[in-house]
């Protein structure tokens, strides 16, 4: 109870005003659901540990392509924010700084309530891997070094065994903003060199979220959809990135891998596929055929990527 009466005595838009406007000029295109998210991110930051301990507040994801007019925005779509802090800040206020955050995304409706056992079990699964989740709180010797369940604080064990780690990192490195403070972008990627395991770890983790939502589709309360979707939009960008070395949109992303299909009947059923899967991000629900396409369409989608980086 006093969590969510501290986080609603917070002033939304009421942020420190040098900050504020450093902020406000990057985010002028967002909407004011992530604008005012962010505002009150920066508003409990300045009460529990202060601006002086922020490093750098960087917004990443699809909202950086709806900042661009680049048409990102989908019912799935978070506010992504890393805010990497002083090494000195305490591990006790950075968790208590996290509780708040996770309050402030109920607040502003980018997390669900999760009040069955198997949304419970989600919920899980999404601490675990990073998915749904819109805030990560990190060190500056973390995010120099690269540690990679230390800056998404995801389980180590997991994350070293099926997680695409420097791709993942990578992709966020080029796909980001600075919204406030220092640029250590440079630095990290610098210190990442992707191999072919990285790939192998792609595959294997989209195909577990996505073969986890198939028998999902039976319970009707729980919205499996989004885990398939999430499970084909990361094959496509840690792909893209593997053969291409950069990060674009979703469409350009999906453009590129449709050229590099052999055959014009190849381009159609391809076509059709990637269709659907932007249909369903504007508007998620349960498709029977995309669900049982989506694992063969993932591991084909790698496989392209990774002949495309043999070129």
């Amino acid at each position: 109870m006093d969590l969510w009466l501290n986080l609603h005595n917070t002033k939304s838009n009421n942020p420190p005003n040098n900050i504020l406007k450093e902020i406000h000029s990057k985010t002028e295109c967002m909407n004011s659901q992530s604008r005012n998210y962010i505002n009150d991110a920066v508003a409990i930051i300045k009460r529990e540990i202060g601006i002086d301990g922020i490093v750098s507040i960087i917004l990443f994801g699809s909202q950086l392509f709806l900042n661009e007019n680049q048409n990102e925005s989908t019912k799935i779509s978070d506010c992504d924010l890393l805010i990497i802090f002083k090494d000195g800040v305490s591990n006790n206020l950075m968790r208590k700084v996290d509780r708040y955050f996770i309050a402030l995304e109920h607040k502003h409706n980018f997390r669900e309530e999760n009040k069955s056992t198997i949304n419970k079990m989600a919920s899980i699964i999404n601490q675990t891997t990073g998915m749904f989740v819109s805030h990560f709180l990190t060190k500056k010797k973390h995010w120099e070094n690269a540690i990679f369940h230390k800056i998404f604080n995801v389980n180590k064990i997991i994350s070293h065994l099926v997680a695409p780690t420097k791709i993942v990192l990578c992709n966020m490195v080029i796909n980001s903003e600075i919204l406030y403070g220092l640029d250590l972008r440079e630095g990290v990627k610098k210190r990442i060199k992707i191999s072919p395991l990285d790939m192998i770890k792609s595959i294997t983790m989209n195909l577990i979220i996505s073969l986890f939502a198939i028998p999902l589709l039976l319970l009707k309360s729980f919205d499996s959809a989004k885990y398939q979707l999430e499970a084909v939009k990361w094959t496509l960008k840690a792909s893209n990135y593997y053969a291409f070395k950069d990060s674009k949109p979703i469409i350009p992303t999906i453009k590129r891998f449709i050229s590099l299909e052999k055959s014009e009947g190849n381009k159609r059923k391809a076509e059709k596929f990637y269709r659907k899967f932007l249909n369903l991000r504007k508007n998620p629900h349960v498709d029977l055929g995309f669900t049982l396409q989506s694992p063969v369409r993932i591991i084909k989608i790698h496989l392209m990527g990774i002949q495309r980086a043999k070129r």
